[in-house]
């Protein structure tokens, strides 16, 4: 059993909480997730993580209530408990492969949105605490949907809030910010863009056009979080991948952004999922050999 040491709403349907799982929370790095299950019976959830103590061996998650699963998870209480935690899981970001003089020399670019700001948050930590400023743009429907601002600004170099209702920050989608900050003369190495699917997607093709490689996370499609499952399939640069196991990071200019939503939709159902099955043959799920 993992002990919730903290549980709490940050705003509409998006809760936090810090799990005591001491064994993860040596280990992980930023970029990375875990498994969680509720109950004994309950659906494993992948679950990106927002931040680690090490010391007092607590990891802290946020998530959404999107269906019945994580609806149950969000009325446990500080002092219940998970019943499994296990990670973490997926590959850390591509930043911690890099030496930090190297990192300091560069122009970093965070984009964030929605529940995408939870696993924006420990890779701009990480690089604050090793001495490295990044960009940061957050970008949420509305002002009552903006979490972890002041955690953000304690650790971005330049922090941008955006809303799509202009109800807080600068006015409209985060691409306008990006471009608003290149015509001002920003020249960045590289940009890391997690959120909703179709967010990274336009991110990643103006990005293309303003030639700054990019990278984006898939999380938001992750179900089973080992590869088995076929739900995280897809395709980056004409090869099939996972990305619980080969990821969920990617090069943003690489995924095959309209075959991907598409999968998506299609894997809500029980009919569409039995369709992608017959459909993608051997490499519907991990056994394809692709994922190590």
């Amino acid at each position: 059993m993992y002990k919730i040491k903290e549980a709490k709403l940050l705003t509409t349907n998006i809760y936090e909480m810090v799990v005591e799982a001491p064994r993860v929370a040596k280990k992980c790095l930023p970029g990375q997730f875990l498994i969680v299950r509720a109950f004994e019976d309950s659906e494993r959830i992948p679950l990106t993580i927002c931040d680690y103590d090490r010391e007092a061996g607590t990891v802290t998650i946020v998530f959404q209530t999107v269906g019945g699963s994580t609806k149950l998870m969000s009325g446990l209480k500080t002092g219940d408990s998970f019943h499994d935690v296990v990670g973490p899981l997926g590959k850390a970001s591509e930043l911690c492969d890099e030496s930090i003089d190297d990192l300091k020399k560069k122009k970093i670019l965070f984009v964030a949105g929605g529940v995408g700001t939870a696993p924006v948050y420990p890779q701009v930590k990480w690089l604050h605490e090793n001495g490295v400023d990044a960009d940061v743009i957050v970008g949420s429907k509305t002002k009552d949907l903006l979490i972890l601002e002041d955690e953000m600004k304690a650790v971005a170099g330049n922090l941008y809030i955006t809303t799509d209702d202009g109800s807080y920050g600068r006015s409209g989608m985060v691409t306008k910010v990006i471009e608003d900050l290149v015509a001002e003369g920003n020249k960045y190495d590289v940009c890391i863009a997690i959120g909703p699917m179709i967010m990274m997607k336009f991110v990643a093709k103006l990005t293309k056009e303003l030639a700054i490689p990019t990278v984006v996370s898939m999380n938001p499609i992750m179900v089973d979080g080992t590869g088995m499952c076929g739900a995280c399939r897809i395709v980056v640069g004409g090869e099939v991948k996972f990305a619980c196991v080969d990821g969920p990071e990617f090069d943003g200019h690489a995924v095959d952004w309209d075959g991907a939503m598409k999968r998506q939709q299609m894997y809500k159902t029980e009919e569409g999922r039995l369709m992608l099955k017959l459909s993608e043959g051997d490499t519907h799920h991990g056994g394809c050999g692709n994922c190590n």
